[in-house]
């Protein structure tokens, strides 16, 4: 598995369960996500973005992670 691919399964996985947080707890856009995690906007965007490989470091995905209420692992699946 290349590292591409693994940013890209992680970005997706980041989109999926925003996504469903918004529908299950309150909406989170990718500006609020951001905000709440002190990241710029653009870095959420191009990690949920098919077109853009963006790598993330893991404090950051940690906090992604206790935002929407998941564990780290789930990003990887």
């Amino acid at each position: 598995m290349t590292e591409e691919t693994i940013y890209n399964i992680i970005g997706k996985n980041i989109k999926k369960y925003r996504l469903l947080y918004s529908a299950t707890v309150e909406t989170l856009t990718q500006q609020q996500l951001a905000n709440l995690i002190g990241v710029s906007v653009s870095l959420i965007g191009c990690l949920e973005s098919k077109k853009v490989t963006q790598g993330i470091s893991i404090p950051n995905l940690y906090k992604i992670s206790k935002v929407l209420n998941v564990s780290m692992e789930k990003f990887f699946e």
